[in-house]
């Protein structure tokens, strides 16, 4: 059989930026993108029988393993095929490293049904867990402390969580030797698919344990003390870490999230750090001025009313607001004036403040007569 020289063969070859498509100046996501699409296209699985795909997507392989190796590519860069002679043609270059891992792993562990042929990890976490707590007023601005009755997965006591019988050693699994995956030969490849007999866990259960089934955990009710620090507020979110659902095969377990929620309160509303309390006053009160009795989350307090305070006037209490939860000290309060206008009067009351709108130089009814006076001007 006549063969040809190598110099003929060499000569041959195409440009491997050609056969990408890429500029030589082109990066190394543009090379990895640029293999990606000819192999999803030239692709033997994709196109059985036809040679000319197979050997299309041998080239762009070839070529992209030599252009996604920093230093292979530095030599082809200089020395152009010749850097490779002793390893060159289709048959001289091997699929391994992590470069070709990582992309036959995102281009075709959706047609083998595999990763990158290294198993399963048999550790799992388990999974976070959410517990929604509802608190007073003051126990959000104050902090308290709280039992709570958690149900989860936890720790099968029997088998220390090991799934087998008294806790014995799991039993290696006999058809993929332990490695969570079974090999096998794809076209010029080799390819791994997950172990259907362990289910990618690498070892078996004989025995399992009576208490769990087997699988190392069981549900149980868990009783937890919780501290809230003061400042808290509906929303606020608690972590406890490990104390959601257990985790698999030696897997951490989960965390458990506290979501709380405040009760209202009859007096005081919560903005910010700042807690507002609406204080009602009488007319000669806020006209004359006045110390009234104001209540705070600490108690009642003297607060003085000045003389001609408007109905809606705020006025502030400095230090009797809620805690900052990041120690930045207490908020204040603030004191909204409502004032109350007497609904039923005697006769002598209506004569005094009649009395006192004359003295004022004030309508009794200004506003009414406002209105009607203008209707009159509209209308005739």
């Amino acid at each position: 059989m006549y063969c040809a020289p190598k110099e003929e063969a060499v000569a041959q070859k195409r440009d491997y930026y050609d056969v990408l498509g890429v500029s030589r100046g082109a990066s190394d996501e543009e090379v990895k993108k640029a293999y990606r699409k000819l192999a999803m296209k030239y692709h033997p699985d994709r196109n059985p029988g036809d040679k000319s795909a197979e050997d299309r997507f041998k080239e762009a392989s070839e070529a992209y393993q030599i252009l996604s190796d920093a230093e292979r590519r530095a030599q082809y860069d200089r020395f152009g095929h010749a850097a490779f002679e002793q390893g060159g043609g289709f048959g001289g270059f091997e699929f391994s490293g992590a470069g070709f891992e990582d992309i036959f792993s995102d281009i075709f562990g959706d047609i083998f049904g595999g990763g990158r042929g290294r198993g399963r990890s048999r550790a799992r976490r388990g999974e976070d867990l959410r517990y929604d707590l509802r608190i007073k007023f003051e126990e959000a601005v104050f902090g308290v402390e709280k039992v709570i009755s958690v149900p989860r997965l936890a720790r099968c006591d029997a088998c220390s969580g090991k799934g087998t019988k008294d806790g014995s050693a799991r039993t290696t699994c006999a058809a993929c030797q332990g490695t969570g995956q079974l090999r096998f030969q794809q076209g010029f490849f080799t390819i791994a698919k997950t172990c259907g007999q362990c289910g990618g866990q690498g070892t078996i259960i004989k025995d399992p344990c009576r208490s769990c089934g087997g699988s190392g955990v069981m549900q149980k009710t868990q009783t937890l003390n919780i501290k809230i620090p003061p400042g808290v507020d509906a929303g606020s979110r608690l972590k406890l870490r490990g104390e959601g659902e257990a985790g698999h095969g030696g897997g951490h377990a989960g965390d458990l999230y506290v979501v709380i929620d405040v009760e209202e309160h009859p007096l005081f509303t919560r903005r910010g750090n700042d807690i507002v309390c609406e204080v009602p006053i009488s007319f000669p009160q806020a006209a004359l001025g006045a110390e009234v009795d104001v209540p705070t989350l600490d108690g009642k307090l003297k607060m003085k009313i000045p003389h001609g305070t408007q109905s809606g006037n705020v006025l502030r209490l400095r230090g009797k607001g809620a805690p900052d939860l990041r120690g930045g000290g207490r908020g204040d309060q603030l004191v909204q004036v409502v004032v109350e206008t007497p609904r039923k009067l005697t006769a002598r009351q209506r004569e005094l403040l009649e009395e006192f709108a004359r003295s004022s130089g004030e309508e009794v009814n200004p506003l009414a007569k406002g209105f009607f006076d203008k209707v009159k001007e509209m209308f005739g």
